[in-house]
This record gives C-alpha cells, structure tokens and sequence, in this order.
C-alpha cells in the first residue's frame, strides 16, 4: 500500500472527525436517534462543523479518484505520494479554518485543495516532462 493510498484513508477519517467532536461535546443535546437534526446544527461552531464534514465527504470522491488514476497511468510514485500528503495538510488545515470561522483563509485553502487534486489527476499526461 503506497502511502497516498493511505492518504485517501486518512481523508475519510479526517471528514469523520471533523463531526464526531462537536456531537460528543453536545452529547446532552445531541440525540443519535435524530442524527441528522437540523436543530443540533444551528449554533455557529456546531453549524461549521457540519459545513466542513459535508465539504469533506465532497471532496474525497475526486481525491480519490485523482490518486488512484495516477497510480494506475504509472505517474511518479513520489510525486503521488507526497502531492497526497500535501493535500491532507491543506484540508486538515482547511477543517481548522472552517470551525475556527476564517472563511477568506477557508477559501484560499479550498482553492489550494482543490488545486492539488487537479495536479495529481493530470500527474501521467506529465510523466515524460518529469524527473523520475
């Protein structure tokens, strides 16, 4: 298992803690028969929270997507991996700036986000014009 394969594992948990804490904290308000209670999710870090999981759960498909092509179209491994990684900085970041209400630094680091994503996807057009 290469280590931008686990990347997209540790994406999937990244969305998936970006939730559980806020739950956890309003355990006393949070009913798990009502999970998806939109009454929960109306205070301003709660609300964020929730923002930040869904736009996790939004993201992950293409990253995904975009690293297992690479793999598959034998793009650089080293490039993969560490453009994989990078992104996990970028989004765990990104989770930080969404719960901590920075929403122009939010949005420079979805761009930036996305962007990686972009480049590992176009990663085998580059394998020739790449040191390898």
């Amino acid at each position: 298992m290469t280590i931008a394969e686990l990347c997209i594992f540790a994406s999937v948990i990244l969305y998936l803690l970006t939730i559980a804490p806020v739950k956890w904290i309003g355990a006393g308000q949070y009913d798990n028969a009502r999970p998806r209670d939109p009454a929960f999710y109306q205070s301003g870090i709660r609300e964020r929270a929730l923002g930040a999981h869904q736009n996790g759960i939004e993201a992950f498909p293409f990253f995904a997507a975009a690293v297992l092509l690479a793999e598959f179209r034998a793009a650089p491994q080293n490039l993969i991996n560490e453009l994989a990684m990078l992104f996990l900085i970028v989004r765990t970041a990104y989770v930080l700036t969404y719960v901590g209400n920075r929403p122009a630094l939010r949005s420079i680091l979805w761009v930036l986000g996305f962007a990686i994503t972009v480049a590992i996807f176009f990663l085998p057009l580059l394998r020739n014009y790449l040191p390898i």
